[in-house]
């Protein structure tokens, strides 16, 4: 990335000291003295165009409802957040395109007939009580779109859990209810075609589905340089190595490393979600903890939970150890002490 020194001032002193005239004084101002072309509205822009392959492909698996949730739900989130900054009398920034990630996330983990009012009441959560009650954007401890989704989880259980079959499945003028791969896998013992999984003709939420779409985004942001390749590569590498040892031992029942990684939202999770800037670790070995150990979590639950799906669970568990993992895991620095550096 391209990078330009700070300025720096010059100024004449007197002589003598600070009263004499002549000697030449270098000022410079405190750190960084770095700046980048890089900031936080073209960041989350840059993200939101990486989400663009995810939306396109619910609409066409799911019709133009899902793009009525997406734009109810950044709308809500918008609208949220510049009511929070607007009562606390701080710059509203509603523009820099954090509300819209947070309202695009959450409607890409919805179920395409998910109600609107619902859809409302999550992004209000997911803004107010997620991201601006913890101080706003930076200061958020768990990620806000999931957490907007776990309060519907908990508030409205079954129309989170009521499915549709893609268009491109369903043949009746009516769209046909149909169980998610993961609850077929955890319920029926039958193992969704993995071609279906990629290219997203399965049911689930808006945006779980396809991988392929997803993908697509997720490599933007890394040939961006927006995402650490730790964070993605850990966490989905960690759901496959763990699950394989299942599915060693017994095929039948255990669903393949490539199912895991698939299905449900393990793709949607493992490139926008673990990847947050905001709710994950700074450092590297702490970045490799957290992802490794989050997928392993999201495989314990899908496999022995009461659940079929256990990303959301998996990134919000580790979200609330993040502090102690960066402190925990920082370098050393070199010249001091390891208990003087706490």
């Amino acid at each position: 990335m391209d990078k330009t020194l700070e300025k720096t001032e010059i100024k004449t002193a007197p002589e003598g000291g600070e009263g004499a005239a002549g000697a030449e004084r270098l000022i410079v101002s405190s750190s960084p003295h770095f700046l980048d072309a890089e900031s936080i509205p073209k960041i989350m822009h840059t993200v939101v165009m990486a989400l663009v392959p995810a939306m396109a492909a619910s609409v066409y698996f799911f019709g133009w409802r899902a793009l009525l949730l997406i734009l109810v739900c950044v709308g809500a989130c918008m609208l949220t957040e510049w009511a929070f900054q607007k009562y606390r009398k701080k710059p509203i920034k509603v523009y820099d395109g954090s509300a819209i990630i947070t309202g695009i996330l959450l409607a890409l983990t919805l179920p395409p007939g998910f109600p609107i009012f619902g859809a409302i009441l999550g992004s209000v959560f997911a803004i107010g009580i997620g991201k601006q009650l913890f101080g706003g954007i930076g200061f958020n401890i768990f990620n806000p779109a999931l957490l907007g989704r776990a309060f519907l989880m908990a508030t409205y259980p079954v129309l989170m859990t009521t499915w549709l079959e893609p268009r491109t499945v369903a043949k009746a003028v009516d769209a046909v209810s149909a169980a998610t791969p993961l609850a077929m896998m955890k319920f029926e013992a039958k193992f969704a075609p993995l071609a279906d999984l990629f290219f997203g003709n399965v049911s689930g939420s808006l945006g779980e589905t396809s991988v392929v779409a997803i993908l697509i985004g997720g490599l933007y942001l890394r040939y961006k340089g927006y995402i650490n390749w730790k964070l993605p590569l850990g966490y989905l590498g960690s759901m496959a190595a763990f699950s394989a040892i299942f599915w060693f031992v017994n095929p039948a029942k255990y669903p393949s490393p490539a199912f895991h990684i698939f299905a449900g939202g393990a793709m949607l999770g493992a490139w926008f979600m673990v990847t947050d800037m905001v709710t994950s670790p700074t450092t590297a070995l702490g970045q490799w903890i957290f992802a490794i150990v989050g997928g392993i979590i999201a495989v314990i639950i899908r496999l022995f939970g009461g659940l079929p799906e256990g990303v959301m669970y998996s990134i919000l568990f580790m979200n609330a150890f993040v502090p102690l993992i960066n402190k925990h895991t920082r370098p050393r620095v070199f010249g001091g002490s390891l208990k003087a550096q706490g």
